[in-house]
C-alpha cells in the first residue's frame, strides 16, 4: 500500500509543472481541486467498477498473498491513467474514450469470473491501456494538479479495496468471484450497446 501512495504522490508531483500551461476541463474547470478528483472516481459506477476489478483480479490470480505480487497491475493502472488525464488536459484527443471504457468492464469482468492469469508485462499493459481511456475521461473533466492528484490517490484506494477483498476470497469462495466479474461483464456488454 505504501508503494501506491508513493507512486500516486510521485505521478502528482510529475504532474503539477506541465498542468500549470493545460487548458481547463470540459466544463470550463468546474471539478478542481483536491476534493474534486479524490471524489471523482467513486461517482462514475463505471470507473469504480472497473478499479476495484483491476485489485480483485491482480488478487485471486497472483501465486502468492504478498502485497507486491499483486499491486503490479495496480501501479500500471494508476500510472497510464494519470498519463491519460494529463494527455487529455494537453488536449490529445482518444478515440472512442466510452466504448473503450466498456470494453475494459467487460475484459476485467471477463479476468475476474475466469480467474484468468496473465505473464505480469501482459496483465500490465493490458490494464494500463484501459487506463489510458479512463484517464482522458477524467482529464477532460478534472482541472489542475490537485484535483489529479485527488484522482490518482482515489485510484489507488479503490486498487488496495479490491486487493483486499480478492484476497479475501481467495481459497474461500470460488462462485462469488464469478458472480462479481460476470456482474461487471453484463455491466459492460449493457454500455457496449447503448
Amino acid at each position: 500500500m505504501k508503494h501506491l501512495i508513493r507512486l500516486a504522490a510521485t505521478g502528482a508531483a510529475v504532474a503539477l509543472p506541465s498542468l500549470a500551461l493545460a487548458h481547463v476541463g470540459a466544463d470550463a474547470g468546474d471539478h478542481h481541486g483536491f476534493a474534486a478528483g479524490f471524489t471523482h472516481p467513486f461517482t462514475g459506477i463505471d470507473h469504480l467498477v472497473a478499479m476495484v476489478a483491476v485489485g480483485a483480479w491482480s488478487a485471486l490470480t497472483a501465486r502468492t498473498t504478498d502485497w507486491r505480487a499483486c499491486a503490479t497491475a495496480p501501479a500500471s493502472f494508476a500510472s497510464l491513467l494519470l498519463a491519460g488525464a494529463l494527455m487529455a488536459a494537453a488536449d490529445v484527443a482518444f478515440p472512442a474514450i466510452e466504448p473503450m471504457i466498456a470494453a475494459s468492464l467487460l475484459v476485467l469482468g471477463l479476468l475476474v469470473a475466469l480467474r484468468q492469469s496473465l505473464p505480469t508485462w501482459a496483465g500490465a499493459g493490458l490494464v494500463g491501456g484501459f487506463a489510458l481511456f479512463h484517464g482522458a475521461a477524467h482529464g477532460g473533466e478534472l482541472a489542475g494538479g490537485a484535483a489529479l492528484a485527488g484522482m490518482v490517490l482515489a485510484t489507488a484506494l479503490l486498487h488496495a479495496a479490491g486487493l483486499a477483498l480478492g484476497l479475501g476470497l481467495r481459497g474461500r469462495s470460488v462462485w462469488l468471484p464469478r458472480v462479481a466479474g460476470l456482474a461487471s461483464v453484463v455491466f459492460g456488454a449493457s454500455l457496449l450497446l447503448r
